[in-house]
C-alpha cells in the first residue's frame, strides 16, 4: 500500500492506494472517471500517514486489504497541510498535459 498527496484543479487529497505507483495506467483511469486527468503527486511515508490518521487509516487500509484499488483519505486541505511539512514530500510526479 501507498500514500500519496495529489494536487488537483479543486485542490489537494490524499489518497490510499494498493497500486504500485501513481501512473499506474489503472490507477490514472480511476482518478480520471473522477474528473482528475491532470495531477502533481507526491508520494508521503505510509507509516506517518497511519501515525496521523489513526483509525480512518486503518478502516480504509482494511477495505483495500485483497484488492487493487483508491481510497481518499483525506480531501480537506487545510488539513492535509497541517499534518505533512514540505520536507517530507518526495520528487514530484506530472501527469496530463
Amino acid at each position: 500500500m501507498k500514500a500519496f498527496l495529489i494536487f488537483t484543479g479543486s485542490g489537494p487529497i490524499l489518497i490510499l492506494t494498493t497500486f504500485a505507483g501513481v501512473t499506474d495506467p489503472r490507477l490514472v483511469a480511476k482518478l480520471e472517471h473522477k474528473g482528475i486527468a491532470k495531477f502533481i503527486a507526491y508520494e508521503v511515508p505510509l507509516e506517518r500517514t497511519r501515525q496521523l490518521y489513526g483509525v480512518p487509516f486503518e478502516v480504509i487500509a482494511a477495505d483495500l486489504a485483497g484488492c487493487e484499488d483508491v481510497r481518499v483519505l483525506d480531501f480537506n486541505g487545510h488539513h492535509i497541510f497541517a499534518n505533512f511539512r514540505l520536507s517530507e514530500l518526495g520528487e514530484p510526479v506530472r501527469h496530463g498535459d
